[in-house]
């Protein structure tokens, strides 16, 4: 199945995940001992932020570690700075006219 990354950071635990390791890479294990639900289910998270390219994971000896892949988080910030400008541009707009409504 293909995934996107919005897909990915549509479920709040998976966000919560690029968010720990956006502090620090962490293997598998240190990340579902910050969860209270099973590995299976952390295990299936991370498989989904790997197929849609949000993390990485790098073996290192026995452990495995996961990473942020940055360049794919800018997809997700440009797509949401589109939305900033535009609402800022409306919010902008109508602070002008109600200070205009209110030199009445």
């Amino acid at each position: 199945m293909r995934r996107d990354v919005f897909q990915a950071i549509a479920d709040p635990t998976r966000r919560q995940i690029i968010g720990m390791l956006a502090a620090e890479q962490m293997n598998l294990n240190a990340i579902a001992d910050k969860f209270d639900v099973s590995r299976p289910a952390i295990s299936k998270h991370i498989k989904i932020l790997t197929e849609c390219g949000l993390i990485s994971i790098k073996q290192e000896g026995r452990e495995r570690y996961c990473r942020p892949n940055y360049k794919k988080l800018k997809e997700v910030s440009i797509w949401v700075e589109q939305y900033r400008k535009f609402w800022n541009a409306k919010l902008d707009d109508l602070e002008n006219f109600l200070a205009l409504d209110n030199d009445k």
